[in-house]
């Protein structure tokens, strides 16, 4: 099933349960989506990676206002966000863990011999595209950083 046709469903069964918080999250989703296709005068649709970075884009941001929130003392505003960014985290792929992602980043810098911190932009090229949707860039750029400054 397409990611629309996900969204659709899920915002049918939010609005039935008067679940307002994931109802606005979706509509978020629902709205970037349909904002991407025109950019992009895509009449078919996404493509899946694309899908996945504007979800991902959703996240962070809701994650980054999240933050601000509560380091000004404003839970009240964190706690919705927070909430909303764990609506849309179920559309993404499962992300991998913090050993698997440390695995894989050790794998990368042994195949492409980076040894310094001269490298980092290397293995982040390579790390990004491969693990497009299974984790964050600022997760995977702080486990590259962690194994090349050893």
């Amino acid at each position: 099933m397409s990611l629309q046709k996900q969204i659709m469903t899920s915002m049918k069964e939010a609005m039935k349960s008067k679940d307002t918080i994931a109802l606005e999250a979706l509509r978020a989703i629902k709205s970037e989506l349909l904002l991407a296709q025109t950019k992009s005068g895509a009449a078919e649709g996404l493509s899946e990676d694309e899908e996945i970075k504007l979800l991902q884009k959703l996240v962070k941001q809701r994650k980054d206002s999240a933050a601000l929130y509560t380091k000004e003392g404003r839970e009240d505003l964190a706690e919705p966000e927070i909430a909303q960014a764990e609506v849309i985290s179920k559309f993404l792929p499962e992300q991998l863990s913090a050993e698997e992602l440390e695995q894989f980043i050790e794998g990368i810098i042994a195949e492409t011999g980076a040894s310094s911190m001269a490298d980092m932009g290397k293995v982040m090229g390579i790390a990004s595209s491969k693990l497009a949707g299974k984790a964050d860039g600022k997760s995977i750029s702080t486990v590259v950083k962690a194994k090349l400054s050893k």
